[in-house]
């Protein structure tokens, strides 16, 4: 009996000196000296919109004349998700190269937009672009004053910059509708602020000082 639980005894003694034997160390030479991976994801290009000029430019009443100075240009921007889009601006060939320096430094700086989509996709229709908060050139509408009708204008993040009447014109409807203007939100526009210096700089015109409104989104050339 006494024999039997001697054995006992050594047998588990052996396994616990096995089972507690160092095991060969695992090869860390794919790490870095910091044990940690330090390089950074690439940021993931999400395409807003990929029209051809053709596609770009369907159902528009412009005549050709005005079709033959537009152009189709590709931007890059960071998005109110803080990821990477590509977005897409039918305008005047005039202004395409102050348009891509633009959203090179709208880029840069992080500056958010929510999205940059010709206005084909809305039906050439203002308002359903604005409410979606898109920011476009071209649209060929109140072709006796707009300076979209030609491609030679930009709105840019409407929700956050709508078009606000100043006094005397209260009676008039602002637009997006039921958007309040929050200069301390992100994408908003206000004096001085960098984007809206960049254009001052490109030689566009802000609405903002507009004599009858606030048109905050807008932003014009003439040629």
């Amino acid at each position: 009996m006494i024999t039997n639980k001697i054995t006992y005894y050594i047998l588990i003694i052996c396994c616990l000196c096995v089972f507690s034997c160092k095991q060969p160390a695992k090869k860390t030479t794919d790490l870095p000296l910091s044990g940690h991976i330090t390089k950074a994801p690439k940021d993931t290009l999400i395409i807003d919109s990929n029209y051809s000029f053709e596609e770009a430019v369907a159902g528009s009443k412009a005549p050709q004349t005005i079709i033959d100075q537009l152009t189709l240009i590709q931007v890059q921007y960071y998005s109110f998700d803080s990821l990477l889009h590509q977005g897409q601006i039918v305008c005047h060939k005039s202004i395409a190269n102050d348009l891509t320096e633009i959203f090179e430094f709208i880029r840069k700086t992080r500056f958010p937009v929510a999205k940059v989509i010709p206005i084909v996709k809305y039906n050439e229709n203002d308002l359903h672009s604005m409410r979606d908060n898109n920011s476009y050139c071209f649209c060929y509408r109140n072709v006796s004053y707009s300076k979209h009708a030609s491609g030679l204008a930009f709105d840019l993040n409407p929700m956050q910059n709508p078009l606000r009447w100043k006094k005397g014109y209260e009676h008039r409807t602002d637009l997006p509708e039921n958007v309040v203007y929050n200069p301390e939100a992100p994408g908003t526009l206000y004096p001085q602020h960098p984007v809206v210096l960049k254009f001052e700089e490109k030689g566009f015109r802000w609405g903002h000082n507009f004599r009858r409104n606030h048109d905050d989104h807008h932003f014009e050339k003439r040629r």
